[in-house]
């Protein structure tokens, strides 16, 4: 007898012109029970806040700034163009526009102090490795179950996420650090 494989529903979205993927609570969470983050967090990507909400969840002092005001209960710290910005803080934590993830980086790298953390789809680290390997990448955290990460649009139209398709990671740089990054496992469940 056969064992008959298990049809998945799985989602590959289409670029949100916005670029606002929404990330689920927990990858947010899990993060910052796992890798310690000393002094302020600033999130430049905060759309609805998830990232700034795990931070003060874990008793950081966490600031939330993103291009335009996207609904983040606690309120933006800033409105600005990331790219334009140059406020520094001791730790640059966020989700980037996919298109923008390199720009974002080197921008952060400029103005964190201590760390920086992306979450970034894993696909991307093949092609980032020429550049990435100049800068003090420190730890990759592999994102496991795989999250689904929809536009903001399809959420706020009463879809729940679900089915993602792609596998996602957190990069994580700390400044002055000069070795080879450790590559961990990132589980939803603790």
């Amino acid at each position: 007898m056969t064992a008959q494989a298990k049809r998945k529903d799985v989602h590959i979205w289409q670029l949100d012109p916005g670029q606002h993927y929404v990330e689920p609570s927990w990858c947010s969470e899990r993060l910052f029970e796992a890798e310690l983050f000393v002094g302020t967090v600033l999130d430049p990507c905060a759309g609805f806040g998830r990232i700034p909400l795990a931070a003060k969840a874990a008793g950081l002092t966490a600031y939330a700034g993103d291009i335009v005001d996207r609904g983040y209960a606690g309120g933006l710290d800033y409105e600005v163009d990331f790219l334009s910005f140059n406020v520094r803080h001791d730790n640059i934590v966020m989700n980037p526009p996919f298109t923008l993830i390199r720009e974002f980086i080197e921008h952060a790298l400029t103005l964190a102090t201590r760390k920086v953390a992306a979450i970034v789809p894993v696909r991307r680290l093949n092609a980032a490795g020429t550049w990435v390997k100049a800068m003090p990448l420190f730890r990759v955290w592999l994102i496991t179950p795989r999250p689904s990460m929809p536009p903001a649009s399809y959420l706020l139209a009463g879809n729940k996420a679900g089915g993602g398709a792609a596998d996602f990671c957190w990069l994580v740089w700390l400044q002055g650090f000069d070795g080879e990054p450790t590559t961990r496992w990132l589980y939803r469940d603790g």
